[in-house]
């Protein structure tokens, strides 16, 4: 079983779309944004990874890949959960033991 550098930050959705996704498909980002039925803003803006794919979204990926809607918003909450553990000072916060 592989696994993954906890030190490497798991890839954005938007990446695979970009680099991987599209591509193969021979679509272009127009195209795919009108699949999807969004501006081609909001296309562009996941694709350079300055906007997350919401679950609405994770919705239409899925369907548009064939692939459905779990594993784009699971890659987006691995990116987010990896950027939050090196974000977010817990340092204050107490960790509670139950009492038995």
């Amino acid at each position: 079983m592989l696994t993954r550098n906890p030190d490497t930050c798991p890839t954005h959705p938007g990446a695979i779309l970009r680099e991987d996704v599209l591509p193969a498909l021979g679509i272009t980002k127009t195209d795919a944004a009108r699949a999807l039925g969004i501006s081609r803003q909001t296309l562009y803006d996941i694709l350079a990874e300055k906007q997350p794919v919401t679950p609405a979204m994770a919705v239409r990926i899925g369907k548009f890949c064939g692939n459905g809607a779990d594993i784009w918003l699971n890659m987006q909450a691995a990116h987010d959960l990896w950027h939050a553990k090196r974000d977010v000072d817990v340092s204050e916060i107490p960790t509670l033991e139950a009492v038995a």
